[in-house]
């Protein structure tokens, strides 16, 4: 199916409301169609007027005058407010259906699209192209049909004047036909290119103003501007081509629609001199050139236009027809109760089919209310394995039960439910800290909200915040510390409530005070829930039920804390050399075995 047809689908809803908007456009193109009519009748039967005394010519003339001002002061006006008020109408409540459907696929695509794609990109096709195919609403499906209805009217009513000087007037349409069709057949191609390197400039913008810091950290200001100055180049020499094309287009098409209007103004004054037509039909042909290569200059306008919308057009159905890596199976069912038993039974994964597999057969059984610790050198697996658990991807062999069912067979929103996660990067909405952990629950009353962000150890430094849970955290949270964005990520997780809880690197790089209300914050949080902790400092998993040793995609050690230190392997290792790296994490570590 063509872009177009697509398209035609959020269009047609608004069908109504497009044939009032061309019908009132009807009516507003026609009213100076009256101009060169009454302009002939003006010069022909009041001021060549034969037989009519001055009185009677000026009569006819203020009576023709009086009846044109009423229909052009106050019929016209309403209708130009009303075709322009429903064409925007429409136009703008096509691009919220579009960018609503947008927004949802945006919220249905994997995590890998999203590690392989330029948000600045993504935001470029929702916003900058979205809103470029709202010329095919307002141009291709109302003015253009105008245009062309006017022109009809021109022709007809030109005929009835004289045949064969309006054979003169079109006799060059066929050639313009050739001229339009020639050169916009490579303009799409040139705008669909000229808008992927746009895309490209705000994808790479994007980033850049997202990583302000590092570049003026690392001093690279210099070298910044040399990289964007690249993608700009490459936008502007698209865009250079894509204009000299369509220059090209207007200097051939409207040398086309100026020469015809000579044609006709050379066969009229024959006409006129050889007394085979009145100075009023002259005169009034004359004025409807204007009404008929009008509207041909405005097709031609539209034609630029309609190309641009119809490659936006293309690059919006192509981002629509990305394909969705996680779907919910046909016979897929609500996932209600949890009882928090996990298997991974021969669990292997690989990212992509050409790559090898990051995760090699995978064997662990998880009780209900265990909370189990997965440690390990980077790159060793452990954060892909929790993240087959929400099902952010699937396994590739093997399976992960939940109470003794393959978690494919619930539906992904409901598995996602019952799941509450921590990561090291905390992301928060620029909005305030109350719509931030209301996240984990957004119809929570403000009382569950107080209460879970006294839970999570937030209450105190939020109330000291200038205004309260009211204070806007900015960008990802740029206004609070590392610590801050981590007790309110714990608060909306402690406000949904789930049964199932994963922990990701959660008290990495803070400090040890913060790391101190944390760490209490999380206990409380994993308490009575299956708990599944990745973590980097070992002294703050000696508590977990269990903790996995998982190295090159496999787990190498099972056991307690006390149980691995005695067997002297590599968790033993780890767990020596942190010691010596760090004295802080010393002196925690025998705390906790004492």
């Amino acid at each position: 199916m063509s872009s177009i047809s697509r398209y035609m689908q959020f269009v047609r809803p608004y069908r109504k409301q497009i044939i009032i908007t061309v019908a009132i456009g009807i009516i507003k193109f026609s009213i100076p169609l009256l101009m060169p009519l009454i302009l002939k009748y003006v010069v022909d039967d009041i001021v060549n007027g034969v037989g009519l005394t001055v009185d009677e010519k000026l009569h006819q003339l203020y009576f023709i005058m009086g009846g044109s001002f009423v229909v052009f002061f106050i019929l016209r006006p309403p209708v130009e407010y009303y075709r322009q008020y429903y064409a925007q109408w429409t136009g703008s409540k096509v691009l919220f259906d579009i960018r609503e459907h947008l927004f949802s696929h945006i919220q249905k695509l994997s995590l890998k699209y999203y590690s392989n794609t330029k948000v600045g990109e993504v935001i470029s096709r929702v916003i900058h192209d979205v809103e470029q195919t709202k010329s095919f609403v307002i141009t291709g499906l109302m003015n253009l049909w105008l245009d062309m209805m006017t022109i009809i009217i021109a022709i007809a009513i030109m005929l009835t004047l004289d045949v064969k000087l309006t054979i003169a007037a079109v006799i060059l349409f066929p050639l313009y036909g050739f001229s339009v069709k020639f050169f916009y057949s490579k303009l799409r191609a040139l705008t669909r290119k000229r808008s992927q390197a746009l895309a490209q400039v705000q994808g790479h913008l994007h980033e850049r103003v997202q990583g302000m810091p590092v570049i003026r950290s690392f001093a690279l200001e210099d070298y910044e501007q040399e990289k964007f100055n690249e993608q700009n180049e490459n936008f502007l020499n698209k865009a250079l081509e894509h204009t000299s094309w369509n220059a090209k287009t207007f200097a051939v098409v409207n040398t086309i629609t100026d020469i015809a209007p000579l044609i006709v103004i050379a066969s009229a004054g024959y006409l006129v001199i050889t007394q085979s037509l009145s100075v009023g039909t002259m005169v009034a042909f004359v004025a409807y050139m204007d009404r008929l290569y009008g509207p041909l200059r405005r097709l031609v306008n539209s034609s630029t236009t309609l190309t641009q919308s119809i490659a936006s057009m293309d690059r919006v159905f192509e981002f629509i027809d990305e394909k969705y890596d996680i779907v919910d199976r046909e016979d897929a069912t609500k996932l209600e109760k949890v009882n928090g038993n996990i298997t991974f039974n021969r669990v292997s994964f690989r990212y992509d089919e050409e790559n090898a597999d990051v995760l090699k057969d995978i064997n662990l059984k998880v009780n209900s209310g265990e909370t189990i610790a997965f440690v390990g050198m980077s790159g060793g697996g452990k954060s892909t394995l929790i993240s087959l658990m929400p099902r952010f991807y699937d396994v590739t062999d093997g399976q992960i039960l939940l109470d003794g069912t393959d978690i494919r067979s619930y539906k992904v929103r409901s598995l996602r439910d019952k799941l509450g996660m921590v990561l090291q990067d905390t992301v928060l909405f620029s909005e305030s800290v109350k719509m931030n952990i209301m996240m984990g629950n957004p119809k929570a009353s403000d009382e569950e909200v107080i209460e879970a962000a006294k839970a999570a150890n937030a209450h105190d430094f939020i109330m000291q915040l200038p205004e309260g849970y009211d204070t806007k955290v900015g960008e990802r949270g740029v206004k609070l510390s590392g610590g801050q964005k981590q007790r309110v990520a714990i608060a909306r997780v402690f406000l949904k409530n789930p049964p199932l809880l994963i922990l990701d690197e959660a008290t990495s790089a803070l400090d040890l005070e913060s790391e101190h209300l944390i760490q209490e914050a999380l206990e409380k949080l994993a308490k009575d829930r299956t708990t599944f902790i990745v973590a980097h400092r070992l002294a703050t998993i000696t508590h977990a039920d269990r903790i996995v040793l998982m190295e090159d995609g496999e787990i190498k050690e099972v056991g307690t804390h006390e149980q691995l230190m005695r067997e002297r392997g590599g968790y033993y290792d780890l767990f020596r050399v942190q010691q010596l790296e760090d004295p802080v994490e010393n002196e925690i570590a025998i705390r906790l075995n004492t």
